[in-house]
């Protein structure tokens, strides 16, 4: 009892950052601010049966489960449903005053917000169409956080198929405000991330100081992966959503991305930890053990795939107790934990239980880092 009170104590002794929130899109964002050419194709919810749906382009994406049923998986897991009303979303959700209160009782000094409609928008084909939804919801989250600028931070989204257009919103959104910037976790096969047409985003994005995201859920369109539809979702695909970020972070390591830009931070969000330590050892295995093919990049000063990857990956995760068991070998210094607020699987409104339950034996120190002190390094947070 006495070591669980202790470590229950010293999330009191600082300020703890979520490094994965989440705000619900408001039905009247897109209508608001997107361009008039593209409103007619534009986001917008449809009243149906079991709920309200978010329609793009004619197709059918998503609807407000995400905000409605926060907390219902540790009481009535049974009742959990792919859909819901706005109506019953919770306020905190998209009212800036109401998400800083909900943080406050759930032990959280400062909420990294990601987008909730907007991460199945990735899955839109068309590319104009979806850069314009992404610099009014960038807008919009800039105007979100302004009103408590030290407690929310905003991640803008980024269109990467457009490379100069997607330099310029870097920029503007950095002077919006916001703190990072999130990319599609598998862009299409055609234009994977180890492609020279990336540098000049990799040298913008690093001079900006925005490290860049892949969230869970954005995969790009193509023929092995089609339109994101929410009541399609394969639980096969689901349980082994990090296969895509594997392959992402596998092109840009050994395509030496992060050995031609040091200052480049890359994170994956909502993948979870227990798959790095096998993904870590095959890197390295496949780059010293194999028969080295013409193409292959060899780095410089002996480094191997793994420094990098230690160095300029960040990994933002939930609740794996099983990574939590093999933090050493991932790498302490990387990771950071997120509460998911307020989606039907995150940890609000029991964000301190879950986390006794997933860091217990974990030194205090540790715990820190884990909690607040890495995500605040890589954000640039003042939270002393």
């Amino acid at each position: 009892m006495a070591a669980h009170d202790s470590s229950a104590q010293s999330y009191k002794s600082y300020k703890m950052v979520s490094s994965d929130s989440h705000i619900m899109e408001p039905p009247d964002l897109w209508a608001e601010r997107l361009d008039v050419k593209f409103r007619d194709r534009a986001p917008h919810v449809v009243r149906e049966a079991g709920g309200d749906y978010w329609y793009v382009d004619g197709i059918r994406t998503n609807s407000f489960q995400g905000g409605a049923q926060f907390g219902k998986r540790f009481d009535n897991p049974e009742a959990l449903r792919p859909g819901a009303r706005f109506d019953d979303v919770l306020p905190g959700a998209y009212i800036p005053d109401e998400h800083v209160k909900d943080n406050e009782a759930d032990g959280i000094h400062v909420s990294i917000l990601y987008p909730t409609e907007g991460l199945t928008l990735y899955s839109v084909p068309d590319s104009e169409l979806l850069s314009a939804t992404f610099r009014a919801y960038n807008d919009w989250i800039a105007d979100f956080c302004s009103s408590h600028p030290n407690r929310l931070k905003g991640i803008a989204m980024i269109d990467v198929d457009d490379i100069p257009g997607d330099i310029a919103e870097l920029e503007r959104t950095r002077k919006l405000g916001l703190a990072g910037a999130m990319i599609t976790v598998y862009p299409h096969p055609e234009h994977a991330y180890s492609r020279p047409e990336y540098e000049p985003f990799w040298a913008a994005a690093q001079d900006l100081g925005m490290p860049l995201s892949m969230h869970i859920t954005t995969n790009r369109p193509s023929p092995h992966m089609p339109a994101h539809n929410s009541l399609t979702e394969d639980p096969v695909d689901l349980a082994n959503a990090d296969h895509w970020v594997r392959m992402s972070l596998g092109h840009m390591i050994f395509a030496g991305v992060f050995e031609r830009y040091p200052r480049l931070y890359v994170g994956t969000v909502e993948h979870e930890l227990s798959w790095v330590p096998h993904f870590i050892d095959r890197i390295d295995y496949t780059y010293t053990q194999r028969a080295r093919r013409d193409h292959w990049i060899r780095f410089q000063d002996g480094a191997v795939p793994s420094d990098f990857f230690h160095r300029n990956v960040f990994l933002s995760f939930q609740e794996d107790d099983i990574g939590i068991q093999d933090r050493e070998r991932i790498g302490i210094d990387q990771l950071m934990w997120g509460s998911d607020y307020p989606h039907t699987e995150g940890t609000y409104p029991r964000s301190q239980e879950v986390l006794e339950q997933i860091l217990a034996g974990v030194p205090d120190l540790e715990r820190q880092k884990i909690t607040s002190s890495n995500v605040a390094r890589l954000y640039q947070l003042d939270i002393e």
